[in-house]
């Protein structure tokens, strides 16, 4: 049997997709979040699905899709076009049972989702600026090699398989009130919303996706799949232009609404989930919790919401900058531009002020030769850390207390005179 189906997935397909695909896919939690909860004013439970072994939830539809292959099938394998997690999945998946993989990826695809690929031991192409790019060039290979594309989010069993965390949902969490699902190609919220509408139809089923990619809001505005431009996000995963006709079908008379949320929104949520749930997300993970954050859906405080983090596979070099990106967000990481004696004990006499309040020194840098006229003077530029605009604002009291003018003023990436 080939992956590619044209039937409209059921119900009863996702339950056959639960059994089928028990024995290797990990049956992640589903935990309520006090701390979350405390910040968004809601009852906010996370459905931890990046702890899947590949680290995400594409594992369910792509084990799903790789076992109903016939044997003639298998024998000349598969490929497909991913930004990343759709490929660990197929070969991770494809190693297990015995099919050799093909992953086309597209440039922008992080270095940590090619290099565990290559280790999972699928052939692996890099080819194009954005998925559409990826799939022609995959669609070449089929044309010329025979083997089978598997969509990663446009085929039933894909999406069947993906519905399968929904299943888990509703056992875990009784009578939510909304779930919170990313949205990339459409396959994910098009499981749940599946189920969702089946087990419990009074469940709120929403959407979030890049406000940098909005594909399904596009479509649904349209009424029908659509191109939209696509732009760099640090929710790659997200970054599908044209959301899967059949997905589409199946998710637009289940699902209430589809938000959008800025990269600000989805740095903070990396760094609120590392910081107060000890978990690492990427971009396309962080996104529910990016929409509670920004205020886009205001209806949901007081009420049982489940945010699906369907992803952590994020480079460690991004993740660094996130996290400081996000600091600096919060007014947490800090940098300014002061002007001191240049004599001995100058420099000194800007730490221990800095000291004094308690906020920490991360960086300092001179700047004479493009500094003041005067040669008794000598610009510093200094990064610190505080605990929040507030102790920012002790610092530069207790700077200007010791007769040190502080010239410019910022975040990390935007330092303004004053």
């Amino acid at each position: 049997m080939s992956a590619i189906m044209t039937a409209t997935p059921t119900f009863d397909q996702v339950v056959e997709a639960a059994r089928r695909i028990e024995s290797g896919i990990i049956r992640t939690p589903c935990v309520r979040s006090a701390a979350l909860s405390e910040l968004c004013g809601a009852n906010v439970w996370c459905k931890l699905d990046y702890q899947q072994s590949t680290g995400s939830f594409k594992e369910r539809g792509g084990r799903n899709a790789l076992m109903q292959l016939d044997a003639a099938t298998r024998a000349k394998g598969v490929i497909a076009a991913s930004a990343g997690n759709h490929a660990l999945a197929l070969a991770y998946h494809g190693r297990a049972l015995g099919i050799a993989v093909t992953v086309v990826m597209p440039r922008f695809a992080p270095l940590v989702k090619q290099v565990r690929c290559r280790e999972f031991g699928a052939h692996v192409l890099v080819h194009g600026d954005n998925i559409a790019d990826a799939r022609q060039r995959a669609d070449e290979l089929v044309a010329s090699q025979g083997m089978t594309y598997i969509n990663g989010f446009n085929d039933p069993h894909i999406i069947t398989g993906a519905g399968t965390c929904g299943l888990e949902i509703f056992e875990q969490c009784p009578e939510p009130d909304a779930i919170v699902v990313p949205v990339g190609g459409g396959g994910l919220i098009a499981g749940i919303s599946l189920v969702a509408k089946t087990l419990r139809p009074a469940t709120k089923v929403i959407g979030v996706e890049s406000l940098r990619c909005p594909s399904m809001s596009a479509a649904l505005a349209a009424g029908h799949p659509v191109r939209v431009t696509s732009e760099s996000s640090l929710a790659d995963g997200l970054a599908v232009p044209e959301v899967g006709p059949l997905a589409f079908e199946v998710a637009r008379s289940r699902i209430e609404q589809v938000v959008t949320v800025s990269e600000e929104a989805i740095t903070r949520a990396i760094l609120r989930i590392a910081e107060l749930e000890k978990g690492v997300v990427e971009g396309a993970g962080a996104t529910p919790l990016a929409a509670l954050l920004e205020g886009k859906l205001p209806q949901l405080v007081g009420r049982k919401v489940v945010l699906v983090l369907c992803g952590g596979n994020i480079d460690p070099t991004t993740l660094s900058r996130v996290i400081e990106h996000g600091l600096m967000l919060d007014g947490r990481l800090v940098q300014f531009l002061a002007v001191i004696r240049d004599r001995p004990g100058g420099l000194a006499d800007l730490a221990t002020a800095i000291a004094s309040t308690g906020a920490s020194i991360k960086q300092v840098s001179h700047e004479r030769a493009f500094g003041e006229a005067d040669v008794s003077k000598v610009q510093v530029l200094c990064q610190i850390e505080v605990r929040g605009p507030d102790h920012c604002e002790e610092v530069f009291h207790a700077l200007r207390a010791s007769d040190i003018e502080v010239v410019a003023r910022g975040g990390l990436r935007n330092i303004a005179a004053i």
